[in-house]
């Protein structure tokens, strides 16, 4: 954005708040100043909307056993717990996590058009059984994850949510649209000699799982992709959907012509994210599309997204070759202890410092090409060799292998000037939600079972291919890189796994200010932007712009709101901490689904606010706010 003498004020509050919170505060920051040509009806209407509304909080991001992933950390062979269908998702966000709103967003790479089908009649099942539709207990929202991801900066553009408002067969897509690449096949299950030898051996017992998971998958390769570059009410309803970039994505969604929002998270995850990566091409041309790409995850059960440092894991050169860079900041990239590693292990052999040198220089260089697969070239290293590497030392529960370049932060501050005349930024509303695969929506409102509410998971002894096995049991340690080839890795290999399991949390929470609980009054905020992020807990925040200090200046607009000012803004602030809990579940719980079945699902603990809320650390509070109002934009 081109400086001008207005500060153009993108009141997109999401902040994730990283703190246990109560009290009420409230505070006026800047000089006082009017907003142009604001009329005074309009005030009027503003104050009484932000007055009226209610909070509530929903999941936008929930997956069920129907995705490819979360059906595998189901089997026997990784400690899983077995299947979680559509069913147990829409109960336990209901029952044990007590949501006002959620939506079901299964890997469309793995879904099949009549699995597509099952999602959308359990939907409808879940929202008749809200009760009135005015004003029901819960609103169930239908959705499917584009799983795009590349093996290069240039070809990767990351994950998005696709959400819809209305559930009504006319008014949904008849196919989900998956996102086509080279890690496809990670979503569409492993190839047929694998099935066959899963089903013989049983890793872990219950051959039975093996059979109904070959099955699953076997399912889904049946169908064939439909033919490109028709428009998709003139596709057979039987194919299967690919988009290989946002544009095309895009595109498909504008053809069905119904409401729609599209949700880009886990951009700093370094688990599938190239190196070196920023946010820059994803704002050029028809990969952003701001009709319907208005929201951001900022915050889930893979980490934190928000915030922006200025080191980078790998530079890349002029020929598009990635570079290990050196420690800075406190960050260690891990191609740099990958040097390290075989630096230590050559020096232990008794070879020369030179020798070594080469040797380390050669094994980050290899880290560097390999990117997310990195790990592979040090072999034998185990979690205490790579140590805090690749980690962002200073943030607040980041993403594992942190991507700053890709942070919100990063997006929220850049601008694209392909077109001189019309400057193009950002506009988000922060979102935080679950990415629960074990159809656990809202699965933050206690910290407790680690192994059901976070996607950690992986075998206890060792299994009978060596799948997610430490990686020092798999290759002795030697003194000497490997460059990295895929050939002969199963999916479970090529990304690192072991050191993953130990960067999950549960998940965060989106909340916004709506004037009902009904469908499209949520559906409204959503699009209006009142939203907000949290890590969790249900914390209660109002963020308002006003017209002058003092306790009766008008609000002028709430939060989602753009304006324009000649002078600094005036904002009113307030927060009010989460409930704390009780143990166990209330009475409508239980006698809504029975404690046994509470008891597998949410292991007898459910969302139960005691009268008692949480304290507000304020000098965190004040932290977080103006670093949000630091981030403007930059020209690229």
């Amino acid at each position: 954005m081109r400086k001008k003498n207005f500060l153009k004020l993108v009141f997109l509050i999401g902040i994730v708040l990283i703190f246990t919170v109560n009290t009420w505060n409230e505070g006026w920051f800047s000089n006082p100043s009017s907003p142009k040509s604001k009329n005074p009806d309009v005030v009027l209407e503003n104050q009484t909307q932000t007055q009226s509304k209610q909070i509530l909080f929903g999941d936008l991001h929930v997956h069920t056993t129907y995705s490819m992933d979360a059906y595998a950390i189901s089997l026997p062979m990784l400690n899983g717990e077995g299947a979680h269908p559509p069913k147990d998702a829409c109960d336990y966000a209901r029952y044990c996590s007590a949501l006002d709103f959620w939506s079901i967003n299964d890997h469309a790479e793995g879904l099949t058009p009549k699995q597509w089908q099952e999602e959308k009649d359990l939907i409808r099942q879940c929202n008749a059984s809200a009760g009135d539709p005015k004003n029901p207990d819960m609103v169930s929202f239908l959705g499917w994850e584009w799983t795009q991801m590349g093996t290069t900066v240039e070809s990767h553009y990351g994950h998005r949510n696709v959400i819809f408002k209305d559930t009504d067969e006319d008014k949904v897509p008849a196919r989900t649209v998956a996102a086509s690449g080279p890690y496809t096949e990670l979503f569409s299950g492993p190839p047929f000699l694998m099935r066959n030898i899963l089903k013989i051996v049983a890793p872990g017992g219950n051959r039975q799982a093996y059979y109904d998971f070959a099955d699953f998958v076997t399912d889904r390769l049946s169908y064939k992709h439909c033919p490109s570059g028709v428009h998709v009410k003139e596709l057979p309803k039987d194919c299967t959907e690919w988009a290989a970039t946002p544009a095309e994505l895009f595109e498909k969604l504008q053809q069905w012509n119904i409401p729609t929002l599209v949700i880009p998270h886990g951009n700093t995850w370094g688990f599938y994210t190239p190196p070196g990566i920023t946010y820059d091409k994803q704002l050029k041309g028809k990969d952003h599309n701001e009709d319907v790409q208005k929201l951001v995850e900022i915050y889930s059960g893979h980490g934190n997204s928000e915030e922006y440092r200025p080191w980078q894991e790998v530079s890349i050169d002029r020929n598009g070759k990635p570079v290990c860079n050196e420690p800075s900041l406190g960050f260690e990239p891990s191609c740099w202890r990958a040097g390290e590693i075989i630096r230590a292990r050559c020096l232990k052999e008794g070879d020369s410092a030179k020798e070594c040198d080469e040797k380390a220089s050669i094994a980050r260089e290899n880290h560097a090409i390999a990117g997310v697969s990195g790990f592979n070239t040090v072999p034998g290293a185990d979690l205490d060799d790579w140590g805090n590497s690749g980690q962002c030392p200073d943030c607040f529960l980041p993403a594992f292998n942190y991507r700053p370049g890709n942070s919100v932060q990063y997006a929220l501050a850049i601008t694209n000037f392909d077109n001189p005349h019309k400057p193009r930024n950002f506009r988000f509303g922060f979102i935080g939600s679950s990415d629960s695969h074990t159809a656990r929506a809202g699965n933050g409102y206690k910290e407790y079972w680690r192994k059901g509410l976070t996607e950690a998971s992986g075998p206890e002894k060792p299994n009978a291919f060596g799948m997610m096995e430490p990686a020092k049991n798999r290759k002795k340690p030697v003194s000497k890189s490997i460059p990295f080839s895929p050939k002969g890795l199963g999916p479970f290999e090529i990304m690192d796994n072991e050191r993953q399991a130990s960067f999950f949390f549960t998940g965060g929470l989106v909340a916004v200010h709506s004037k009902g609980r009904d469908r499209d009054s949520v559906w409204d905020s959503l699009n209006r932007k009142e939203v907000y992020a949290t890590s969790g807990d249900r914390i209660l925040l109002w963020f308002d712009l006003k017209n002058s200090l003092g306790e009766k200046s008008e609000i002028v607009a709430p939060m989602g709101s753009e304006i324009s000012f000649s002078q600094n803004p005036t904002f009113k602030v307030r927060a009010v901490g989460a409930f704390k809990q009780k143990p166990g579940c209330p009475d409508k719980s239980v006698s809504g689904i029975g404690a046994e079945r509470l008891q597998r699902l949410c292991k007898g603990e459910c969302y139960h606010p005691s009268s008692e809320r949480k304290k507000l650390l304020k000098s965190k509070w004040l932290e977080s706010f103006l670093k949000f109002l630091r981030t403007s934009p930059f020209p690229n």
